[in-house]
């Protein structure tokens, strides 16, 4: 995915958990990043690996803000990098530290790049010389991936079915491969969905979210934005209003 927004000044915007192990190359300028309950923004590098989150960060964005984002089905991050998710879980790490010299040359590229879709391609043929090292795909991940696309509303017993796995196996895997326990990350799941469907259709009343996303109630609901965004729904609304770019609206996982 490619976001790119130009604006008079920079600006800042909120940016909720998402189940998605992603790599972020920024093409033009580094942001800044500022986790829920710091003071500080701390500038990233031009390209991080970003695995398992829980805490909302705030993001503040350049007056030309151009980001390629690589997302990665569940396992996928872990396949490519041959770590234990749960090592990077609430935190990114500079992708200089994973691939050495080749992000270098890839970053460059980027910015030398005169389209969106020669950045597609220089991205794409940087991870397809990666193929040969991939660890082995396992019925696990096609199990949560599963799980991903039913936003979460399947039972973890069944998944852990899918998966050829005992519960307790199940679990192991989850930490290894995921980064989360897998009802944590089932939640995050169907959390991801209604706070994307509330950047696409602000007005939409909560009863309705709570219902469209499978919660059981709205109080349910309520209780999962306020631990994955660290402020109340309405706090949400107010944001929402203000913000100049939605980054999760058009989000696919």
């Amino acid at each position: 995915m490619i976001f790119h927004a130009v604006s008079d000044r920079p600006f800042i915007c909120p940016f909720p958990p998402v189940p998605q192990h992603c790599i972020y190359f920024y093409i033009h300028d580094p942001v800044s990043i500022q986790k829920a309950g710091e003071k500080e923004f701390i500038c990233k590098p031009s390209s991080i690996a970003v695995g398992a989150q829980l805490t909302r960060v705030n993001i503040n964005i350049s007056n030309n803000h151009l980001m390629l984002c690589v997302t990665f089905r569940p396992g996928g991050l872990h396949r490519l990098l041959n770590v234990p998710m749960h090592t990077m879980m609430d935190t990114d790490v500079d992708t200089s530290f994973l691939f050495k010299k080749e992000i270098s040359e890839v970053n460059e590229q980027l910015k030398e790049a005169g389209s969106y879709e020669t950045m597609k391609m220089i991205a794409e043929n940087f991870l397809l010389q990666k193929i040969p090292r991939l660890r082995s795909a396992l019925p696990f991940d096609k199990a949560m991936q599963f799980l991903v696309q039913h936003d979460g509303n399947i039972s973890i017993d069944k998944i852990a079915s899918l998966s050829c796995l005992s519960i307790r196996q199940f679990e192991r895997k989850c930490k290894e491969r995921i980064g989360l326990p897998p009802k944590l990350f089932a939640r995050l799941t169907r959390f991801s969905k209604a706070y994307r469907l509330k950047e696409q259709r602000p007005h939409l009343h909560w009863t309705s979210l709570a219902y469209e996303c499978g919660y059981f109630d709205q109080m349910h609901l309520i209780r999962d934005f306020k631990e994955f965004t660290g402020v109340t729904p309405s706090f949400i609304d107010k944001e929402l209003s203000e913000t100049k770019l939605r980054l999760q609206a058009n989000l696919k996982l």
